[in-house]
């Protein structure tokens, strides 16, 4: 089983064709997503990296943490899994109680 890699503060231009590229001299990558905005459709800032294998992963994040690319020092290290979300959507603002 591979490794998903988390990989911070990209810069706006890069793409997910970039980090594939990039991170292949590592080993194979098996996918690459820089995560972009749905209403702007910018990149994030921030995109993930699956190697294939978990040697292939500690050596990309050996590689390229702490790096520069494209004009900005990377963060790599690895990905967390997604908490689940919370759907409770009152917000801070409930109305109708009585103050006194």
């Amino acid at each position: 089983m591979g490794k998903k890699l988390f990989v911070g503060n990209l810069a706006f231009s890069v793409s997910s064709e970039m980090l594939q590229q990039s991170f292949s001299q590592c080993g194979t990558v098996d996918s690459s997503t820089v995560i972009m905005d749905r209403d702007s459709g910018r990149s994030k800032g921030f995109g993930f990296v699956e190697m294939s294998t978990e040697t292939e992963a500690q050596a990309a994040i050996t590689r390229f943490n702490g790096t520069e690319f494209e004009g900005r020092a990377l963060t790599v290290n690895v990905a967390k899994p997604m908490e689940p979300r919370n759907n409770d959507r009152r917000g801070g603002y409930t109305g109708g109680g009585r103050r006194y």
